[in-house]
């Protein structure tokens, strides 16, 4: 989630979500994490308003499922390093527009990790984060709500 949930990343238009351009920095960073831990491998993710979800697989997949061991590389280091980078490029756009830097930064303390384990997850997951911005106003993450 974004800092203090502002929607700052894009905004949803007919169920459509529309990234600006710090919304291109977090998708930027996003496809970069296999090229910077190549046991890594991205599959389905959304950037909403003021959050993002996506699948990590670390390691082999087999079926679309994690196989094996997390080959060596720990998510929380995964996604230190995610915050940083799209946290960096956040900083020098906001200096490059002239924007005040507002306190607090770019990323809320903490994230929310789940274990994908079965294929019927997977599906599920996949489905959940293709149809985030369909159903925005129902979200818990939705600014209304």
């Amino acid at each position: 989630c974004a800092h203090n949930r502002h929607c700052i990343f894009g905004e949803i238009a007919n169920g459509i979500m529309i990234p600006n351009e710090i919304g291109a920095i977090i998708d930027k960073w996003w496809n970069k994490l296999p090229q910077k831990f190549p046991p890594v491998e991205i599959d389905y993710c959304v950037i909403m308003p003021n959050h993002f979800h996506g699948i990590i697989v670390i390691g082999e997949k087999e079926a679309g499922i994690k196989a094996g061991a997390h080959a060596g590389v720990p998510l929380q280091k995964i996604i230190q390093w995610f915050k940083t980078m799209t946290t960096n490029d956040h900083i020098k756009w906001k200096k490059q527009n002239r924007t005040p830097r507002s306190s607090g930064g770019l990323w809320q303390r903490n994230y929310y990790e789940h274990i994908i384990r079965k294929e019927e997850d997977l599906y599920n997951t996949r489905k959940y984060i293709t149809e985030n911005a369909l159903k925005w106003h129902l979200d818990s993450e939705f600014p209304k709500n």
